[in-house]
């Protein structure tokens, strides 16, 4: 007899997920590369850690698990196998799982991640307070409401920003509570295309005025440090912005377009337009004590940061650090952590860490370093002009960077190899020219949300997902160094750059 029942009430109904191909693939991905022989010159760990690499770019892409599972099975991958592997230094030795695991952790001791963590508290800060819609309000006021208008705004406040905010980070902390206050204010889902639109945005033009301005981006300093150190010259600020600025404007109008083109946005104004947002500014009527007192904050934060290394030499990720104890004083702050820690997305800084970690480590077992010498032994640079080996060297720093979450760090391992290069070719290439150009493509951080501090501070956010992002990123890089090659052979040319 059987004791089926047709009665639904008495069913249990379970939603299947479909299988997590992009994790198979991955993992085959990840076998296939450990069955290749050991090439020449790559010490077996690095030839692992290629193997975890290819495994973490196909999980990203793929989004077949979440960040933050992917982020444990890096690290898990990261502890195994290198942890089995023969140590760089003395082949003797394995690195123990214990090593290895301490590698897997180790951007969690990063300067860069404590800068995240703090930007994001203050974000939270402002939504505590109220301040994010109330500085939004005032934006619309000005900017206008339509999406189109919004667009221009956030791409025009991080050009402004970028001129006095010596990093990142703090820039897209700065202007991330503002879009957010906007989103609000338009009354649209949190993953809409408004709202994954506008974020992408202010992520993506980050990168790009990163490769406008000289003191935008750490990564800009460190190469012109490269110059001096390596080269014996160095480009001045208002050389690297005659250079840069140009094609950051030229690309700034792409990615307007582009966003507008691949997320059409659901609507095009807030109904009542501007009558509505002045309403809605006299209804919150005058500030409070806590938003004076953040906004007092916000404003000697950004004093600080944009004078660092002219009055003082304070670096950014403790300044802001003392911002946000300000913030969290009794009486004197506007928060506390209970009301703190759960506006924090945690899992934004568990992927941040590890993506430094797996940046590092590529870097530590000599995988980044064989890559590049790969690449150049490979393309037959002796015999080719400053275009093409500006167009070789540049397409290898912009795939390399998919496995690095720091374009500090990819400059500081490969920058110099690069220079290195630069040195032994034949011909008359201008190398401390060319070292500024391949400074300006390490900030190609388009693709994956890990390639750059300031796209994790959006995606934690939660209004977009790194699909969306890859859809707009991905065209984007492609018209950036199609654009590179093209000011290469004018502009640039004519600046005797190249």
């Amino acid at each position: 007899m059987s004791l089926a029942t047709n009665d639904p009430g008495q069913q249990t109904t379970t939603a299947r997920k479909p299988p997590p191909w992009g994790l198979y693939l991955a993992a085959l991905a990840m076998v296939a590369v450990l069955a290749l022989p050991l090439p020449e010159g790559l010490p077996v760990a690095g030839h692992r850690m290629l193997a975890i690499l290819v495994f973490a770019i196909i999980v990203w892409i793929s989004e077949s698990v979440s960040y933050e599972a992917s982020a444990i099975m890096i690290t898990s991958l990261m502890a195994a196998l290198v942890g089995l592997a023969p140590q760089v230094g003395d082949p003797s030795r394995l690195y123990g799982t214990s090593q290895a695991l301490g590698m897997a952790l180790a951007g969690f001791s990063s300067t860069a991640l404590a800068l995240v963590g703090a930007a994001l508290c203050i974000a939270a800060a402002m939504t505590i307070t109220g301040l994010d819609r109330r500085i939004a309000l005032v934006t619309l006021s000005i900017i206008g409401t339509t999406t189109r208008r919004i667009l221009i705004g956030s791409i025009m406040v991080t050009i402004v920003l970028s001129l006095v905010v010596p990093s990142a980070t703090a820039r897209s902390a700065c202007v991330v509570p503002i879009m957010m206050g906007v989103i609000v204010a338009f009354g649209v889902d949190r993953r809409s295309n408004i709202a994954a639109g506008i974020m992408i945005t202010v992520a993506m033009a980050t990168s790009v005025w990163n490769v406008g301005i000289q003191t935008a981006a750490a990564q800009n300093l460190l190469t012109v440090g490269f110059m001096d150190k390596l080269l014996g010259e160095r480009v001045s600020w208002l050389q690297w912005l005659i250079a840069g600025a140009p094609w950051a404007v030229v690309m700034s109008i792409v990615l307007y377009f582009m966003v507008r083109w691949l997320l059409p946005p659901e609507s095009e104004a807030i109904a009542g337009g501007k009558e509505a947002v002045q309403r809605d500014l006299e209804a919150l009527g005058p500030m409070t004590g806590p938003q004076k007192r953040l906004a007092a904050v916000s404003v000697g934060l950004l004093l600080f940061w944009a004078t660092e290394g002219k009055l003082h030499d304070i670096d950014t990720a403790s300044i802001t650090y003392v911002g946000l104890v300000v913030l969290m004083l009794p009486r004197l702050g506007v928060m506390d952590w209970k009301s703190l820690q759960g506006r924090i997305p945690w899992g934004t800084l568990i992927v941040f860490g590890v993506g430094i970690s797996l940046g590092t480590a590529l870097l530590s077992t000599q995988a980044g370093q064989w890559l590049g010498r790969f690449v150049v032994a490979h393309s037959g640079l002796a015999t080719q002009g400053p275009v093409a080996v500006f167009a070789i060297l540049s397409a290898f720093l912009i795939v390399i960077h998919l496995g690095f979450a720091s374009a500090t760090a990819l400059t500081a391992a490969l920058l110099p190899i690069l220079i290195s290069v630069l040195q032994t070719l034949p011909g008359d290439i201008h190398k401390v020219g060319m070292t500024m150009l391949l400074g300006f493509t390490v900030s190609f951080g388009f693709i994956l949300p890990i390639n750059a501090p300031q796209n994790m501070v959006c995606l934690g956010t939660e209004t977009f997902n790194g699909k969306q992002f890859a859809r707009v990123g991905v065209p984007v890089t492609i018209v950036g160094y199609a654009l590179m090659l093209l000011f290469a052979v004018t502009y640039w040319h004519w600046l005797g750059w190249t």
